[in-house]
């Protein structure tokens, strides 16, 4: 029998995931070659634009 803590901790974490993966302001913005780079703003979760 399926355990239902670990099943709703499993599909708790994939949608915390899925959700700052949205979050993400770049999803939304597809460079072009001749573009400037732009100054974005330091995160505290890596480099911008990685």
């Amino acid at each position: 029998m399926i355990d239902n803590l670990s099943l709703g901790l499993s599909h708790g974490l994939m949608l915390l995931a899925a959700f700052l993966l949205l979050r993400r302001p770049d999803l939304d913005r597809e460079p072009g070659p001749g573009d400037q780079e732009s100054k974005a703003k330091k995160s505290r979760w890596g480099k911008p634009g990685a």
